[in-house]
């Protein structure tokens, strides 16, 4: 039996210009410019990239924002990691483009991802961001004081969402990646590869 394609998509409002979906291969240079454009040249020396480096993102938690006439103005990923020794995800970068403010298109990615996340049975969702941002989301500093990163990084923007709960009780210690290793020609170009609404780190 052949598999079937998920080629669900979600549009967001009646009227909404856009539509979230599973980020493609086709993506790739868009996003990679929508997120030089969102983080700066320097985003690849940033803190949370060193839990991204050589990693795969987590199976379907790469999402999409496209309008109606296919060009890309959103994306967020969610990557493996183990906070403290609890299994959880790592949320970030989202990036939207500064032509689609007001939109919806940032709230809708976070919205798909949770969703995605927690029909997948992940336990808890970290990210480093703004906490007024965030906190509708459900985010939360509470819980993650015992926790650090690989890096410099302000204890304020280092926010947790429990999709089980007590899914990140008692954690402590360094967040480090344990998602699958990317092969080594593909790791090397995605570090090669070179103003929107910046969200997460």
């Amino acid at each position: 039996m052949t598999a079937k394609r998920n080629t669900a998509v979600a549009i967001i409002r009646n009227a909404a210009p856009f539509a979230i979906r599973a980020e493609r291969a086709s993506d790739v240079v868009a996003r990679e410019a929508l997120l030089d454009a969102c983080f700066g040249d320097n985003r690849h020396t940033r803190t949370c990239q060193r839990l991204r480096d050589g990693r795969a993102p987590a199976a379907g938690l790469s999402l999409s924002a496209v309008r109606q006439d296919g060009r890309l103005v959103g994306t967020v990923r969610l990557w493996h990691v183990s906070a403290g020794g609890r299994d959880a995800l790592m949320l970030g970068p989202l990036a939207v483009d500064h032509t689609c403010r007001g939109l919806g298109v940032g709230a809708a990615l976070m919205q798909r991802a949770i969703e995605i996340a927690r029909t997948r049975g992940h336990g808890a969702v970290i990210l480093l961001g703004d906490a007024p941002y965030y906190i509708r989301y459900g985010f939360s500093a509470a819980g993650m004081g015992e926790l650090s990163l690989p890096g410099a990084f302000e204890r304020e923007r280092l926010l947790g969402l429990e999709l089980k709960a007590g899914a990140l009780d008692g954690a402590w210690g360094m967040i480090v990646p344990t998602g699958a290793p990317l092969p080594k020609t593909k790791a090397a170009r995605t570090r090669k590869a070179p103003l929107a609404v910046p969200h997460a780190a």
